[in-house]
């Protein structure tokens, strides 16, 4: 006869430390601290199936973002205070193959048979590899729609005003986050040294920020283009509502499709993280074509505190940013260097994104019913875990965020850089 197991004996049995959280589920067991500030309850069987069958963090996200497992203590919006506590303090252990069959007998075997995924999961990586070549520019416009096509709604009542989805810059720490996304531009302006009448690409320009902020504060004649149509018509419209239709434009365009050359600078906020590390080559060398000689390019992205090879994470990988790789600001630098770009500049910014973060959570959690009914409670919770997840993430030096600004440089030297930084 098979021994039945309880939930909350199977999870204590497999912690190495004890566990740093209350636990509670639908069979009546319990583990943990009865009187922790933080609990975790899994509240059906379809949860611990979920849980059974993908485990890890892909397992949980699946049971959270079907509401299956419930967090309490925290605000779904802002989970940061759980996540911080259970990453500080879980610990697993690895039971004996035998302890590993009677757990599973004992919690049933048929829970091993898995529940359709959310509808906010995208396919697995081998999945999406049979149905187009990884970073093709079919599967890329696919998987940014994923992503950043949700509602604009949604993302304003997220981001703010700004609309700005990139690493802030915090001249102060109590700045807000609309002054802190405007220091953002102002410096990229400065590191580009943009002037009245010249001209700017921005690729991946998301919802316009940087090419209204180029024309409005600097004056220059400024060309956005992104993936996301969401974006461009969103853009589109802030354009022409703050009456910047004469030196301001956003295109519905892939990047690798702008034809145009003579830029006198190219900005790059957020889009180096979705091209692929193999497509560096390639994409550096599109950027320095559309220069002119002595032009500048900016690129600001999130990188890795190494610069070896580093799968993204299931939850990551599944639920955010699909196709999405990392790497270290060394093979940044590295690719820049071999498309004939000269850098003269490179600057973490890894705080600041920590600080951005708890901004976006903040206003999740504040605007948490509208949030809500805009994309579901499903799609909300697994932005809350995803926002609060990143910001431990940049706090910890797990990732960081690079500036690297290079010069097309000429054959004869010239560079049109000063002696020293002037931003």
């Amino acid at each position: 006869m098979t021994e039945t197991v309880s939930i909350g004996e199977a999870i204590e049995s497999l912690m190495r430390d004890g566990l740093p959280v209350r636990f509670t589920a639908y069979d009546g067991s319990s583990a943990g601290p009865p009187d922790a500030d933080i609990a975790l309850h899994l509240k059906n069987e379809r949860g611990l199936s979920y849980i059974m069958t993908a485990p890890g963090d892909l397992g949980m996200a699946r049971a959270y973002a079907m509401g299956d497992l419930d967090i309490l203590g925290v605000h779904p919006g802002d989970p940061y205070d759980a996540m911080t506590l259970l990453q500080s303090n879980l610990r697993f252990r690895r039971p004996s193959a035998a302890e590993a069959l009677r757990l599973l007998r004992g919690l049933g075997l048929g829970h091993l048979k898995p529940p359709p995924v959310p509808p906010q999961e995208h396919l697995p990586r081998w999945r999406r590899t049979l149905e187009g070549l990884r970073h093709s520019m079919s599967r890329d416009a696919e998987v940014i729609g994923h992503h950043y096509d949700v509602s604009n709604r949604f993302y304003e009542l997220v981001l703010g005003p700004s609309m700005t989805y990139t690493c802030a810059l915090f001249p102060t720490a109590d700045a807000t986050l609309e002054e802190a996304q405007d220091a953002k531009y102002d410096l990229i302006c400065r590191k580009l040294d943009l002037q009245p009448g010249q001209r700017l690409l921005d690729v991946g320009c998301g919802w316009g920020g940087m090419v209204r902020f180029a024309a409005r504060e600097y004056g220059v004649r400024a060309l956005g283009v992104t993936l996301s149509l969401e974006q461009a018509e969103w853009a589109k419209a802030a354009i022409d509502r703050e009456g910047l239709g004469d030196l301001a434009e956003v295109r519905h365009l892939d990047y690798r499709d702008v034809v145009e050359s003579g830029f006198d600078a190219v900005s790059s906020i957020g889009l180096t993280e979705h091209i692929g590390v193999r497509n560096y080559p390639g994409y550096f060398a599109h950027l320095a074509q559309r220069l002119r000689p002595e032009g500048r390019l900016l690129n600001h992205c999130i990188t890795r505190p190494h610069n070896r090879h580093q799968e993204t994470g299931a939850f990551i990988d599944r639920y955010i940013f699909p196709d999405g790789e990392l790497t270290g600001s060394g093979r940044i630098i590295t690719a820049a260097q071999d498309a004939g770009l000269e850098v003269q500049h490179a600057e973490n910014l890894r705080p600041h994104y920590a600080m951005t973060l708890a901004g976006w959570c903040r206003n999740l959690a504040e605007h948490w019913d509208e949030c809500v009914a805009e994309v579901g409670e499903g799609t909300a919770r697994v932005w809350g875990i995803y926002l609060a997840g990143s910001r431990i993430g940049f706090e910890r030096n797990e990732i960081q965020l690079h500036h690297v600004l290079a010069t097309k440089t000429t054959p004869a030297g010239a560079s049109g850089y000063p002696l020293r930084h002037t931003f």
